[in-house]
């Protein structure tokens, strides 16, 4: 059977986001954010709300964000009984995110007895050198560095030779910065290097997540609190909210306030990324460019000039105007490329849901240029 349409489906911790791909070229959006923390039960309500949104249009096929995908290197597969299996076996490295991915596929299957196709974030990551993977640990352990948000840095990555040509294969960091926010060091269009490790808790500070902390600070609070306690702890009150005095979690209204918390923890979150920018061209001797991405990297003028400004030893100047105006070129006419490319890990996932259809015989799939 021909696959006519896909639809796109990210079922986080707090929204729910899809996208439908047509036959005919068109793409249909919905977005379902703060869905609320009554989960599943308001998830269920988001897709009772999307079936209706969705009318008479029905999907071929339907793929699904999935937060991590463990030790394998593919980056998209059909879902069976035992790939759920595998998925399911995964949900204590990413307690925050991988219930609603799997909530997402199982509320799919109950609407459309249609191919569900699991696309993973971690798999960008699977081109990283041992020297990026290892953790100094002992080898036994069985854990590393997975690397987080790789569907969109995968679509950062498609997008750039069209944006700055022959300059895409060089040196690039990635700056997705969001609730959840990380950094990837690419070259040649691929994951080199990448700020969070073992979970999508570690890197820099986040909206609720700490991220790197002294491992003697988590053995001190887990002999000050019981398992499931330091779980909420790390995940749910950490980060930005800690860092405000509890003020917010979320960049926008600490922007707005004038309160010496919200200053502070905007201030820490900006440092925290030029350390890890910085880090990145000392491992790789040099960067040749720099894009923002994500909820704050794309719409936060004053976010990225915090970060860029005490840059110029490295090559980079924002033009104040573009950067502004929100524009695709952010850099001075000096300065080496700055980048704004807005994410979109809807079409990134209609991609790998093509390939992994095409590969299968699934059939013809929707144009996605």
């Amino acid at each position: 059977m021909a696959v006519l349409s896909l639809l796109t489906i990210n079922s986080g911790s707090s929204s729910l986001k899809a996208s439908l791909f047509r036959a005919d070229g068109a793409r249909r959006d919905f977005r379902y954010e703060h869905v609320g923390q009554d989960f599943p039960r308001s998830h269920g309500k988001a897709f009772d709300d999307l079936m209706r949104d969705l009318s008479n249009d029905r999907p071929d096929a339907v793929g699904h964000r999935f937060v991590h995908g463990g030790d394998v290197a593919d980056a998209a597969r059909r879902v069976d009984a035992a790939e759920q299996a595998r998925l399911e076996s995964l949900v204590h490295l990413a307690p925050l995110h991988m219930p609603g991915n799997l909530f997402g596929l199982s509320m799919c299957r109950e609407r459309f007895d249609v191919p569900q196709v699991a696309c993973f974030d971690t798999a960008f990551h699977a081109t990283m050198p041992e020297f990026s993977r290892r953790l100094p640990i002992p080898r036994e352990l069985g854990m590393r560095r997975y690397g987080f948000h790789g569907i969109n840095y995968a679509h950062v990555a498609r997008m750039l030779p069209d944006v700055i040509g022959d300059k895409a294969v060089g040196r690039i960091v990635v700056a997705h910065l969001g609730a959840g926010a990380s950094l990837c060091l690419m070259e040649n269009l691929r994951s080199v290097d990448t700020s969070m490790g073992y979970t999508p808790a570690g890197g820099i500070p986040m909206g609720t997540r700490s991220g790197d902390l002294d491992p003697g600070v988590m053995l001190e609070l887990a002999n000050r609190f019981g398992a499931a306690e330091l779980a909420r702890l790390t995940y749910h009150r950490m980060g930005l909210l800690a860092l405000s005095d509890g003020e917010s979690s979320e960049m926008a209204p600490l922007l707005e306030s004038r309160s010496d918390a919200a200053r502070f923890a905007v201030d820490y979150f900006c440092r925290q990324v030029r350390a890890a920018i910085g880090a990145f061209a000392a491992k790789a001797g040099g960067i040749d460019g720099l894009v923002f991405t994500g909820g704050i990297g794309e719409h936060s003028a004053q976010i990225r000039s915090m970060i860029c400004d005490p840059l110029v030893f490295l090559g980079f100047a924002l033009d104040a105007k573009s950067n502004r105006d929100n524009e695709v070129l952010l850099g001075a006419r000096d300065s080496k490329p700055i980048l704004r490319i807005a994410a979109d890990e809807e079409r990134m996932i209609a991609v790998l849901v093509a390939n992994v259809l095409e590969r299968s015989g699934g059939g013809n799939t929707p144009p996605l240029a």
